[in-house]
């Protein structure tokens, strides 16, 4: 079974600053168990599930990761990234970058980050968005693993 944690929240748990759009706003680290031998590449997206004008507001995509116990935090800007892994990102809420929990209004959000592993590497093209990937993906899901977290502007 395919797991997804993070040192920086507990699941369910306040997501930090550093980690959101009025902080830092760099991705965090995550920790993966249970990767499917047959795994060729691994997505991951983040989406805002309390917005209030599109439920699963889509803030991040990244797509044919290696399959690997960690994907490093702090992921750069850029469509194609060599360094700390290979990643490639699309356009969501970050155009080619992670974009953390940002919501307006001091309102508290919940969020879910989702982790595929798939059987191939998928050819996709920059300006592509979540849907897209997830489509290109159809038939090569191997496993899927989410993460909630809740972020809060100035919360206690």
């Amino acid at each position: 079974m395919l797991k997804l944690t993070t040192p920086c929240f507990a699941e369910g748990g306040w997501i930090p600053n550093d980690n959101a759009g009025f902080g830092e706003d760099k991705s965090p680290e995550f920790h993966i168990e249970g990767i499917d031998p047959k795994a060729e590449t691994m997505v991951i997206t983040l989406d805002d599930l309390s917005h209030p004008l599109e439920p699963g507001y889509n803030h991040w995509v990244a797509w044919n990761i290696k399959p690997a116990d960690c994907i490093p935090g702090g992921i750069p800007k850029g469509s194609i990234i060599e360094t700390p892994v290979h990643i490639e990102q699309g356009i969501a809420y970050g155009k080619h970058c992670y974009r953390g929990p940002k919501p307006p209004f001091n309102w508290n959000h919940e969020y879910l980050f989702t982790l595929y592993t798939l059987d191939c590497t998928l050819e996709a093209d920059e300006k592509s968005r979540k849907e897209d990937i997830l489509k290109l993906a159809e038939g090569h899901i191997l496993q899927k693993a989410e993460l909630r977290g809740k972020y809060q502007r100035k919360h206690q």
